[in-house]
This record gives C-alpha cells, structure tokens and sequence, in this order.
C-alpha cells in the first residue's frame, strides 16, 4: 500500500476508534450515573449523541474507504476496512430504528423495565467488532 493512503487511511482510522471508545464505552454508561440525570434526560442525550457519532462515523468511513481503495491494499486491510463499515452500516440501517422505537416509548411514559430489548445488545456486539476491527486495520495501515 502507498505512504499517503496508508497515513490518511491509518489517521483516519485512529481518529474513527477513538470517537467509538470515547462515546459508546465512556460517555454513554457513564452518563446515567451523573446526579439528576433521569433515563428521559439520558435517552434524549444518547440519541443526540449516538445521532452525531454516526454521521461522524459515516464520513470517517468513506474516508478510509477511499484511502484504501486507493492504495493498492492487501487482503487483510481490504477485509478488516469492509468489516469496520459492515458494522456500522448494520447499526444505523437495523439495530438503530427498534432502539429509537424503544426511547420512543420510554420518553412517551412507558416503563423501560416493561420491554426489554435485545437491539441494545446487538449495538453493543456490534461496536466491540467494529472496535476490534478499526483497532487492526489502524495497526495495519502504520505498519506500511
């Protein structure tokens, strides 16, 4: 793979893990244990938040896409970069609408504990492939 594809690609890609780390495994649990935050005021932040993570996410990707594409890449960078945008096209085309129909209800008034939902761990699941993933192919990408 060339220098400048690989650079942008790996850059591109550290940048992409770090929002994932910083977002769906700091800010979102954490956020529910601050003083005053009620689940409404928790969900409404989360759906901002996760809102703007995914479209950041999104460009990020097309950006690693291109970087890749463009830069004669080997089997393992190729499978890893389809893998990482797999993922997260996954999360916002199926696992993200049954979630905002949940917070939906639950902002309505109706008792979280009343349905639980699996799509949040198939968010989760999700996030710790697209995590490993983007964690390889940053490796990868800077080894070149």
């Amino acid at each position: 793979m060339n220098s400048a594809s690989a650079a942008v690609g790996g850059a591109a890609t550290f940048v992409w893990l770090g929002m994932v780390l910083a977002i769906s495994f700091l800010e979102a649990p954490l956020k529910f244990r601050a003083p005053g935050v009620t689940i409404a005021i928790g969900l409404g932040i989360g759906r901002l938040v996760f809102r703007a993570l995914n479209a950041a996410e999104a460009v990020l990707a097309v950006v690693v896409i291109a970087a890749v594409a463009t830069g004669s890449p080997g089997p393992a960078v190729v499978a890893l970069t389809a893998l990482a945008a797999a993922a997260l096209v996954v999360q916002i085309a199926a696992v993200r609408p049954p979630l905002n129909r949940r917070s939906d209800r639950v902002l309505s008034g109706e008792d979280p504990a009343r349905h639980r939902s699996t799509a949040h761990l198939y968010y989760v699941a999700l996030e710790v492939v697209k995590v490993l993933s983007l964690l390889a192919l940053g490796c990868f990408l800077q080894a070149v």
